[in-house]
This record gives C-alpha cells, sequence and structure tokens, in this order.
C-alpha cells in the first residue's frame, strides 16, 4: 500500500454518535500549508455512485501537470450508514477508503467531489478523509452546501469568498467562463488558495476538475460492472 492511511475510527455509529465524532475530529483539521505545484506529480480524484444499497467508490490518479490517467481503482461495499444531511462522510468513507488502499501510485493531493471546512461542523467528506490520509486532500463539490456569496464575475478565473457564520469556509470559482462555478474548500493539509490554484490548473475544457471528472465517470463504470483498468504503468 504506497499510501498510508490511519485508521482513526470504525463507523459502527449511529447518526448522533458520528455528529460528536464530527465535533472532536473538526479541530484535528488543518487549513494549511501552500502546496508548490511545481513539485505535484501525480493527483488523485475520488468520487462515489450509490444504487440499490450500495456504494462504488473510485480513485483515479492523474499525471501533472499533463492530466493524463495512469491508474483507476475502484472498490464496492453495502452502504450501512443512513442518508442523513451533514453525515454524507460516513455513509461514503468505508467503500471510498477501500479504494484509497489499492492506489499504486504515490500521489501528492487528493481532490474529491465533496465538502471539506465548507460544511456546519467544518467536517466534511474531504476534511474526513484528510484526516485518514497522509497527504493533502481538496473538497471541490457541484452545490453550496453551507455559505453565502457574491456571485463571481462570468470570466474563467474569478472567484468570490464563501462565508458562513463569519468565517470564510471556501471558494466559488468560476472554472469555465459564463458557467455555473464550484466550491472548493480545504480539506486537509493544503490552504484554500493552492486548492483553488489546483482546481483551477486541473480544469480543461470541462467545469469540473479533471481528476474528479475521471472518478465521477469511472465511479459510474464500476456501477455498471465495467472494468476500470488498474494501474496503467
Amino acid at each position: 500500500m504506497v499510501m498510508r492511511i490511519e485508521k482513526l475510527h470504525g463507523f459502527d455509529l449511529s447518526p448522533e454518535e458520528a455528529r460528536r465524532l464530527q465535533e472532536r475530529l473538526a479541530s484535528r483539521v488543518e487549513a494549511g500549508p501552500a502546496l508548490d505545484l511545481e513539485e505535484v506529480r501525480y493527483v488523485a480524484g475520488a468520487d462515489v455512485s450509490t444504487q440499490d444499497g450500495m456504494a462504488y467508490a473510485t480513485v483515479v490518479v492523474l499525471d501533472f501537470p499533463g492530466l493524463s490517467v495512469v491508474e483507476a481503482q475502484g472498490f464496492e461495499a453495502p452502504l450501512e450508514f443512513p442518508y442523513v444531511p451533514g453525515l454524507l462522510s460516513f455513509r461514503e468513507m468505508p467503500s471510498l477508503l477501500g479504494a484509497l488502499e489499492k492506489v499504486e501510485t504515490a500521489v501528492d493531493v487528493v481532490v474529491l467531489d465533496a465538502q471539506g471546512l465548507a460544511h456546519p461542523r467544518r467536517i466534511g467528506l474531504a476534511s474526513h478523509v484528510g484526516l485518514f490520509l497522509d497527504v493533502p486532500t481538496v473538497g471541490c463539490a457541484k452545490t453550496v452546501l453551507v455559505g453565502k456569496f457574491e456571485e463571481p464575475p462570468l470570466e474563467k478565473g474569478s472567484a468570490a469568498d464563501l462565508v458562513h457564520r463569519g468565517e470564510v469556509v471556501g471558494r466559488v470559482v468560476r472554472t469555465r467562463e459564463r458557467v455555473s462555478p464550484v466550491y472548493v474548500s480545504v480539506g486537509n493539509g493544503i490552504d484554500l488558495d493552492s486548492s483553488v490554484e489546483l482546481v483551477l490548473a486541473c480544469c480543461t475544457k470541462y467545469r469540473l476538475p479533471e481528476p474528479t471528472r475521471q472518478a465521477h465517470n469511472a465511479a459510474n463504470r464500476l456501477r455498471r460492472g465495467e472494468e476500470l483498468g488498474g494501474s496503467l504503468f
């Protein structure tokens, strides 16, 4: 196993136990340091697709800055935790950690289609996963969960702060001109400016960054029973 995964806790919890655990773990999330993109060689994207009581998690690794796929891993498992707003990580992490454990590439950062600090208790899926890993994590969500913002200008690269309870918890980023923005927040072990810079560097001709776009497509393939390809080295 290339990526070190620290098993901080189990997932056999009630929703109330999960909320209390989130409150304890939130203080361990680190918004920093900055990430030097010139030192990044591999970026992983992670996503989970669910259907009929099953979770289909995938991690796709791309080289950077070229963004060619070098590895794709998947893991499927029954959904044991109910769907409860704000507790998504407890529902999806068991399968996601299973996929991460199979990764053979020494990735430098993981981008998730999820919230990080932009969460009511400051520990969305991207932050929660980040506490288990030894590499930085970034949340890049398609929709807003908490916070208010002013719509950023229509040009690609424009951004506006996402503010919740008087705290900047993320940034609303326009990745394509005149296209709906994405919602970037710190997962763990990276600052917000670096998170935004990475997301923009990973966006080519699509709204979503290539790592999570590829992971989303791979999760759908896994759900349909198709082959992912494993390591391409």
